[in-house]
């Protein structure tokens, strides 16, 4: 009786230990599988545009004509990020945005967050940290392949005053945006729920201050970019999220010219904490 006791005690013991590595993929399939299907996934990184030694990241995707709405969502960011800057909706791809409400789950890589969006196009916000080391600027951000997208596609924006900017997968150059910064961008075509996607972003910069302060474009749509309140009430911001320390975010427009989705080289920036527009 003995033996087959310490035996039942024994692999007891390798479940429990086992447990967290047979489960690392769950919440990854778990996600995907509720999830509806996008029609385009954006993502755009803005190393320190608005915020010293954090990049901005941005994500915005469009939910495919046939899914029913609301639609329930499930979108994990990285724990370094402290929480999103702004979730919002629109009702299309140049319309206003609106704060969305959400739930939020913590785990030690990731926070979930949960919502049900009214509308097809949705847009989350976050800042994440830079390591630095003397003038050398390192970020990485790793998608988990939470949505099947039909089209995905990345914007890395230049930061002011750097130098030796290199990027992972490789992207075009874009060129010189209205707001005076480089972009670069690349279509990645179709991407599967669960397909990971990692972006590294390496260069230098000695400058301590932000694109942003370095630039100065003539109407960024930023509260941080005024110190006038009676601007900032002018300007009128289309959402109000809050982060995780209760300041209110506006997230960015959904860039327009000349009628079609383009990459946001106009949008300006505000404030926040550190995975969009469409080119068609």
């Amino acid at each position: 009786m003995r033996a087959p006791s310490a035996l039942r005690i024994l692999m007891l013991s390798l479940a429990v230990m086992l447990a967290p590595a047979f489960g690392a993929d769950i919440p990854a399939r778990d996600l995907a599988a509720r999830n509806p299907r996008l029609v385009k996934l954006q993502f755009e990184i803005w190393p320190e545009y608005d915020r010293p030694s954090a990049a901005l990241v941005i994500l915005r995707g469009e939910i495919a004509a046939e899914v029913a709405l609301p639609a329930p969502m499930s979108v994990r960011i990285p724990a370094s990020s402290g929480g999103p800057a702004a979730v919002a909706y629109s009702t299309a791809a140049g319309g206003n945005l609106l704060s969305l409400k959400y739930e939020r789950g913590d785990a030690s890589d990731f926070i979930t967050l949960k919502f049900h969006t009214p509308e097809r196009f949705i847009q989350i916000e976050f800042y994440d940290p830079l390591l630095i080391s003397g003038p050398d600027r390192r970020y990485s951000y790793l998608w988990m392949g939470d949505v099947a997208a039909e089209r995905l596609s990345l914007i890395v924006q230049e930061p002011a005053a750097a130098s030796d900017l290199s990027v992972q997968p490789d992207l075009e150059a874009a060129g010189l945006g209205p707001d005076g910064l480089r972009y670069r961008s690349s279509e990645l075509g179709v991407f599967q729920a669960g397909k990971r996607l990692e972006v590294k972003v390496r260069y230098s910069k000695t400058d301590p201050r932000t694109s942003l302060e370095i630039v100065k474009p003539e109407n960024p749509q930023s509260p941080a970019a005024d110190s006038s309140r009676a601007a900032r009430a002018a300007r009128a911001p289309r959402c109000a999220a809050r982060s995780r320390a209760g300041r209110p975010r506006s997230p960015r427009a959904w860039p327009r010219r000349g009628g079609r989705d383009v990459a946001p080289a106009a949008t300006g920036g505000r404030r926040g904490r550190g995975t969009a527009g469409w080119a068609t």
